[in-house]
């Protein structure tokens, strides 16, 4: 079993920075893709940023240049460094994976619980 646990969420002033962290544990053969969503009250969850095992990032157009998504293969942790943040990121931020559990075993899209990260004066 596979399981993702968010670290790092809170409540910061516009301007400011957070960093969130995303540990993967349990039987993790190999890290396809990770990645981080929100979901803002009353919104559909949206991608903020992801990262492939080679390194290859995506952002939304929202976030770029402000945020940065890190991926240490080691721990298997995916990191978001949030910059600049405004008060349009208040949102419960998701961890994501897909993964293989094994050589034959893949789970295409495991979730963490969420964190919380408010933005306000």
């Amino acid at each position: 079993q596979v399981q993702l646990v968010e670290s790092g969420g809170g409540l910061v002033q516009p301007g400011g920075s957070l960093r969130l962290s995303c540990a993967a544990s349990g039987r993790i053969f190999r890290i396809n893709v990770m990645g981080w969503y929100r979901q803002a009250p009353g919104t559909e969850r949206e991608l903020v940023a992801s990262i492939t095992s080679g390194g290859i990032t995506n952002y939304a157009d929202s976030v770029k240049g402000r945020f940065t998504i890190s991926f240490d293969n080691a721990k298997n942790t995916v990191y978001l460094q949030m910059n600049s943040l405004k008060s349009d990121d208040t949102a419960v931020y998701y961890c994501n994976a897909d993964l293989y559990s094994n050589v034959i075993v893949r789970y295409r899209d495991v979730w963490g619980k969420g964190a919380l990260v408010t933005v306000s004066p």
